[in-house]
């Protein structure tokens, strides 16, 4: 089968190994589309923490089911998805029903090889059904599953304030979700085309552009002096997720969706003050992926938002980098297979 191989960071290379034979409870998926998001991108540019050279990447997935071991409910030519952080079932987060941060945790495209191949061997626990959804809409189904976890760590409330600094494919998932959890959205990024794309496609009320407003004058207007009582982190910025210990309200919940190489700085005072809650966000739980499907079947969600630019699997290599750069208006590429 062809494979799509990340040797080095700028360096792809497609190449050929074997087709995956089915192992003691695994199944084995046809790839018939793949997402891009930032931890692809991170991993092209030499950014993504957690990482290894060589590797194929690709996690957000959707698939035909070809051939399971212990995969009932399963059928031959079933559309499908999977949840691509493989728990080892053992450990002291997987035992308190905490997978998606499982201690031995193995996430597919990143500790092991992803999914930019024909075929996919995953363990059969990982696996979805598709309930009726598109190849185009389950190969979403796992990045806005990573928004709905942030807004449940959050546990946004009806009519609080939200801030989501960063308004990437991930940071919109947040916005949707906590929306539907009935929070009021501020988006803050620097890009004005994607702060447009929240209020023209995802129904944002508030934007702020840190490079041509002040944000706290922006959130004193907003929220009538009390600041976000919500603060929810998805750029990867260090500088960025240092700011925003000073946009919290006393009392706020920060939640970091986004992850950088490098330290938090935080004034002790400041946060001590308001009795703040810090909070770390990794990956989703199966709740959250039947959420994020729910949410598709009721139309809280359009997936075909997200999807701007699209194509063939032989074309990847030579378009990749192209994805990396902010005049593209890259919201979501999708590949086909």
């Amino acid at each position: 089968m062809k494979t799509l191989i990340c040797t080095t960071p700028g360096q792809f290379e497609y190449g050929e190994k074997e087709n995956p034979v089915l192992e003691k409870d695994h199944s084995i998926l046809r790839i018939k589309r793949i997402g891009i998001c930032g931890t692809d991108l991170h991993a092209y540019e030499g950014t993504q923490p957690y990482f290894a050279y060589p590797r194929v990447l690709g996690h957000e997935l959707a698939a035909e089911f070809v051939e399971g071991d212990n995969a009932e409910g399963f059928i031959p030519g079933e559309l499908v998805t999977f949840i691509p952080y493989f728990h080892c079932g053992e450990c002291i987060a997987c035992r308190s029903g905490k997978p998606n941060c499982c201690a031995n945790i193995k996430v597919c495209g990143v500790h092991v090889d992803g999914g930019m191949a024909e075929y996919l061997s995953v363990p059969s626990h990982s696996l979805i059904h598709g309930e009726g959804l598109s190849y185009d809409e389950l190969a979403l189904v796992e990045p806005l599953a990573i928004g709905a976890h942030g807004v449940r760590r959050a546990d946004v409330k009806e009519g609080e304030f939200v801030l989501v600094i960063g308004a990437g494919p991930i940071g919109l998932g947040i916005m949707e979700f906590a929306r539907i959890a009935g929070g009021r959205v501020i988006a803050m990024d620097i890009n004005d085309h994607r702060l447009f794309f929240c209020k023209e496609k995802l129904n944002v009320e508030y934007t702020i552009n840190p490079l041509t407003e002040d944000v706290n004058d922006r959130l004193r207007e907003i929220t009538n002096g009390d600041f976000p009582t919500v603060v929810i982190d998805a750029t990867g910025s260090q500088k960025a997720i240092n700011n925003g210990f000073l946009y919290m309200a006393h009392g706020a919940r920060y939640v970091l969706v986004g992850l950088q190489k490098g330290e938090l700085i935080v004034s002790h005072p400041e946060f001590h003050k308001r009795e703040a809650t810090l909070m770390s966000s990794r990956n989703a739980t199966r709740e959250d992926f039947r959420h994020v499907i729910s949410s598709m079947k009721k139309g809280l969600v359009n997936p075909a938002t997200y999807i701007t630019h699209r194509v063939q699997f032989d074309e990847v290599k030579d378009e990749f980098a192209g994805w990396l750069k902010p005049e593209n208006g890259v919201i979501k590429a999708i590949i086909e297979m």
